[in-house]
């Protein structure tokens, strides 16, 4: 797999980075030298400031939201209006299309 620099958004990534770096100094100095204790509020204070930085509208020129994303997509179209149809052209609920009569009693039934 190969990756195309050019194409990443570099600023994103240091303020990512910055935000990192800043959550890890709060989560070690919060743990008082505890380093399991210090992962666990450095990975929540991350999602704190990640959830701050990415949802709030603070007019950055930063990646928004997925949901102002998915929002920009188009609504689909809306369901066709059912047509009036008559009880002779309706068609069975049965999915079973190709109805035979049972064999009658006493008839043979073919070998297979």
């Amino acid at each position: 797999m190969h990756f195309d620099l050019t194409q990443v958004d570099w600023f994103y990534v240091v303020v990512l980075a910055l935000l990192a770096f800043v959550a890890a100094l709060i989560g070690n100095v919060l743990a008082l030298g505890h380093r399991i204790v210090a992962a666990v509020l450095t990975a929540i204070v991350f999602a704190g400031f990640f959830v701050a930085l990415t949802y709030y509208p603070h007019h950055l020129p930063l990646p928004t939201a997925p949901v102002g994303q998915k929002a920009a997509a188009p609504a689909p179209p809306p369901p066709a209006a059912p047509t009036a149809q008559t009880p002779a052209q309706r068609r069975p609920a049965n999915p079973i299309q190709d109805i035979t009569p049972p064999p009658q009693p006493g008839t043979p039934t073919p070998a297979r």
